[in-house]
């Protein structure tokens, strides 16, 4: 499932993640032979890749980004109170999700684009992403609700950086900032050590 990047940040050991529109975050690391991503190591080029689309199996998966406020609960319903437009083809408005959960019996989850179909029981929680067209069908006897929640915007976001571009003061290899930092251990540009 196809998200747009919004912006970028920092984690806590200097990797670049990419912030995902439906709220997941994605790490877009430069990591020699493993990994070729040396566009992210400049401010100028991480800007250039803002509202490009990334594959994003959370979504796919129905995992809740961390990154997301509640805002409200269903009421409880069952497989007679249900609303019938949940029976239908319906979507979430973009940038909020919602969490089925199943306190007895089973729902069938359909999703249309990407086609997913999971059966959800008793105990058990599916997040169901915004802007995708799905709906959900009692199986027997069944009783759940939806909590609702919106994205929340990312705390540390940088678009894209400096308006000058510092390309030129980072290690191509690694992406350490050549100003007298170490290089990762597994630089191929790393002075050998001698003991």
């Amino acid at each position: 499932m196809n998200r747009t990047i919004q912006g970028f940040h920092q984690d806590d050991a200097g990797d670049w993640v990419a912030e995902l529109a439906c709220g997941h975050d994605q790490h877009v690391r430069h990591r020699p032979p493993f990994e070729q991503r040396p566009w992210v190591l400049s401010a100028c080029e991480r800007e250039r890749h803002i509202g490009e689309q990334r594959d994003c199996p959370l979504c796919e998966q129905g995992v809740l980004p961390a990154r997301v406020v509640f805002l409200k609960s269903s009421p409880d319903w069952d497989q007679i109170s249900m609303p019938a437009p949940l029976r239908n083809a319906h979507r979430l408005s973009d940038y909020k999700w919602g969490l089925l959960q199943v306190a007895e019996g089973s729902l069938r989850y359909l999703s249309h684009d990407p086609a997913i179909e999971r059966v959800v029981a008793a105990g058990e929680k599916l997040a169901i992403p915004p802007g995708v067209a799905h709906h959900v069908t009692p199986l027997g006897v069944a009783r759940f609700r939806i909590d609702f929640f919106r994205i929340a915007p990312a705390s540390k976001a940088v678009t894209g950086g400096e308006t000058a571009c510092f390309a030129h003061l980072t290690c191509p290899a690694c992406g350490v900032v050549q100003d007298g930092s170490q290089h990762h251990q597994d630089c191929s540009l790393q002075a050998p050590v001698h003991h």
